[in-house]
This record gives structure tokens, C-alpha cells and sequence, in this order.
């Protein structure tokens, strides 16, 4: 069967969800409510006895405390998971995650940034610099005067085997549900998110983003737990931290995990800031966990920095929100770039950047790509609807780092 068949198939199944709930989803249903019930571990290693009693004290500590401190519930069930892999942890801690954002008081007031920066990369397209180089004074004045920056080498490969294997799960899981049109045995690598405002399911979204070979990470609890483990351990979250000014919040629906298709088709154009907002504060982590951008879809990125919405849905967009590629050749003036990353680079660039993803006939390969977006709850006000969707449906929740 064709991809585009696939996904009707797919659609026509979950038109009509009368089917009856396998014990399996019930039980991974009932898991945030109910951290204490046993959940099935798919990939997990099997625990020891003792290990499990120290799952169940875990939850039970980080229970009495989480309505009076979610950060300390959340640095217990994580300390927790270190040491012993579990997906009632894992679960625990993105319910903790999301309801402590609703629960706590963030500022109003955005953080004073510099009115002005010096150029630091004269002459570059984007420019780049090693991991050692990293610096909230580099970052800021990459973006303000190219519109993003690559950073070489951030991610060790320890990091990246862990982030590969998390994606190839979490598609793998999702495929089987879909495929069989039930949960896939409760196989914690995928875990549909059940916070989103108003009871939201997303199926339909979930159905279009894996065939451009996506999954979020919310959906995913294990991965979203290793990817706040590395982004700590290569200092992300302190950077974030420092170039908002305050803590950072994670925007639900804009942590993907990808494995982009050799054979699929160019993205759209767009500015994130479209159907985010022009005036928040937000910063990309862009991951690449493979080689990309020659032989496997890359990035295509225009080069400069700019200070609004350039003109969406004119002279032949797809989407109201998506840019043309007439309106890309006026406004990027020649400054177009598909950067070659190696497994491990980053790419940072906020809402305001023009971007898209880039196929080519003949590539060999997939490519494997973690996207990230942290927004500076300040701004989060700032939030625009588009398409009749609340500016809540973006879905802050914490990052909630060993360094808060």
C-alpha cells in the first residue's frame, strides 16, 4: 500500500473509535491518575523485586509532596529514574510537568534584553561554533545578526545512540498501534498525551505528522525524559535559562522527535511565529542525530535576521500559514543555506527564522532530527491563535531541570 493510503486507511479507522479498549490501554490510561498501578514495561528492563519497591516508595514520596512543591516531586521521580528506567516514572513525571505550569506563578514582566549586540561573525552566513564556544553572548548576537547559529559537537554520541533508539521506539510503537487500531501491547515508547485543553485527542494530528515522520514527545514519555537528561548534561537548559532570563517552559506541541523519509517531499515555508505569535520569546534546539543536509533531507534556512511576519498564504502557499517561495527569494535577498550536520550538531534559531525542511530526488538515506522549542513564559501571553485554535493549545509545560 502507498504512503497516502496508508494514512486513509488510518483515518477511516479512527473515524469511527468504537471499538472496545484493550486491557492494555486501560491500563496505561489509568497510570497518571494512578501511579501506584502497574504498568507494562515493553523495552523497560524487567526490574528486581527491589528495585520495584523502590518505584513504588518513588511515587509514594514524590505524592505526598507534589501539590505543595511539583519541582520537588519532579527532582524525586527524576533522581528515581536514573537509577532504575521505569514508565510509571516516566508517565508521573509529564502529568507532574504539565499541571505545574497551570499551578505556578511565573512573571509577567519579560527580563530586560540588550537593546543592541555586535556582530561577532562578520562575513558568516550562519555561523558556527564548537561546543566549548557556547555562550548566551554568541547565541544572541548570531541570532540578531544571521538569524541562527550551528553549534558542532554538542550532543556526544552517547547522547545521540540513546536519542536514535528513543525515535526508531517511539515510530515503531506508534505504527503498531495504528496498524492494529489498539494500543501496541502497552509499549510505553509511545503513550498518547491525554492533557491537551478541552479533552483534545489529536488523533487526526498524530495520523499527519507520522507521515512526515514525526512524534511528539509528549506522546513519548521516555524519550522527553532523556532528552531534558541530555539537554542538562550538555548544558541546553542552562543556556535557555540565561538567554530568556528566566525559567524556561517547553511548548508541548513543538518537541518532535523525526525520522524524515529519504524519499518524502520538500517542507513549507514558514516562520513558527505565525501561528505562535510575533511577540513572544522562544529558542529552537534543533538536533541532529544524523549526517543530513547531502545524501538525507536536510534544513534549508534563510540567513538573516528578521523583525516580523513576512506575508503567509499569498502566490500559491499550501497553508494559510506557510510562505511562498516567491515571497522567500524577496525576502531572503540570495541568503538561503542548507547547512551539512554530523550527528550530534545543533541549530538554534527562533520563531521569527524562515525555515523549512529539504528533500532532494535521489537522497539514500533518512534522517534522524530532534526539534525542541522553549518559550520564555513572560511572553506567554503574548500567544496567538490561528485556525480557530486557543493560544492555550500550544500547552506550556515545565522544564523543570536539576539546575532549577
Amino acid at each position: 500500500m502507498t504512503r497516502t493510503g496508508v494514512i486513509r486507511s488510518r483515518l477511516a479507522r479512527l473515524a469511527h473509535p468504537r471499538a472496545k479498549r484493550s486491557p492494555a490501554a486501560a491500563t496505561l490510561d489509568a497510570a497518571v491518575s494512578e501511579p501506584g498501578r502497574p504498568v507494562p514495561t515493553g523495552s523497560h528492563p524487567t526490574a528486581a523485586p527491589s528495585a520495584v519497591g523502590d518505584v513504588e516508595r518513588a511515587l509514594h514520596r514524590a505524592g505526598a509532596v507534589a501539590a505543595d512543591d511539583p519541582m520537588g516531586a519532579i527532582e524525586i521521580l527524576s533522581k528515581a529514574n536514573r537509577q532504575q528506567r521505569d514508565p510509571r516514572l516516566e508517565l508521573r513525571l509529564l502529568e507532574l510537568r504539565t499541571r505545574a505550569f497551570a499551578s505556578r506563578s511565573w512573571p509577567t514582566t519579560r527580563c530586560p534584553w540588550p537593546d543592541a549586540v555586535p556582530d561577532q561573525f562578520p562575513g558568516a552566513a550562519i555561523p558556527e561554533i564548537g561546543a566549548a564556544e557556547l555562550s548566551v553572548e554568541r547565541v544572541r548576537s548570531a541570532l540578531a545578526h544571521h538569524g541562527a547559529v550551528i553549534v558542532r559537537g554538542l550532543i556526544g554520541p552517547e547522547f545521540v545512540d540513546r536519542l536514535v533508539a528513543d525515535v526508531d521506539g517511539a515510530l515503531a510503537a506508534y505504527d503498531r498501534q495504528a496498524d492494529s487500531g489498539r494500543p501496541a501491547d502497552g509499549a510505553p515508547e509511545f503513550v498518547p498525551f491525554r492533557h491537551w485543553p478541552s479533552g483534545e485527542k489529536k488523533v487526526i494530528e498524530r495520523v499527519f505528522r507520522r507521515a512526515a515522520g514525526g512524534v511528539l514527545a509528549v506522546d513519548a514519555p521516555g524519550a522527553m525524559f532523556d532528552l531534558i537528561e541530555t539537554f542538562d548534561a550538555v548544558g541546553i537548559g542552562a543556556l535557555v535559562r540565561e538567554y530568556f532570563g528566566e525559567e524556561p517552559a517547553i511548548l508541548a506541541r513543538k518537541w518532535t522527535l523525526r525520522r524524515v523519509p529519504r524519499d518524502g517531499a520538500n517542507g513549507d515555508w514558514h516562520q513558527d511565529g505565525a501561528f505562535m505569535g510575533r511577540d513572544i520569546r522562544s529558542l529552537n534546539v534543533w538536533v541532529s542525530l544524523s549526517d543530513c543536509g547531502s545524501d538525507a533531507p536536510g534544513i534549508d534556512v534563510v540567513a538573516r535576521p528578521l523583525d516580523d511576519i513576512v506575508p503567509t498564504g499569498t502566490h500559491g502557499a499550501r497553508m494559510s500559514w506557510t510562505v511562498s517561495p516567491a515571497v522567500v527569494d524577496e525576502v531572503a535577498a540570495g541568503a538561503v543555506v542548507r547547512p551539512r550536520f554530523a550527528p550530534g550538531d545543533v541549530l538554534l534559531f527562533d520563531h521569527l527564522n524562515l525555515h523549512r525542511t529539504a528533500v532532494d530526488p535521489g537522497m539514500m538515506r533518512d534522517r534522524y532530527a530532534i526539534e525542541a522549542w522553549f518559550l520564555a513564559p513572560s511572553t506567554y501571553g503574548a500567544m496567538t491563535s490561528n485556525d480557530d485554535e486557543l493560544p492555550e493549545s500550544q500547552l506550556p509545560i515545565v522544564y523543570a531541570s536539576r539546575a532549577t
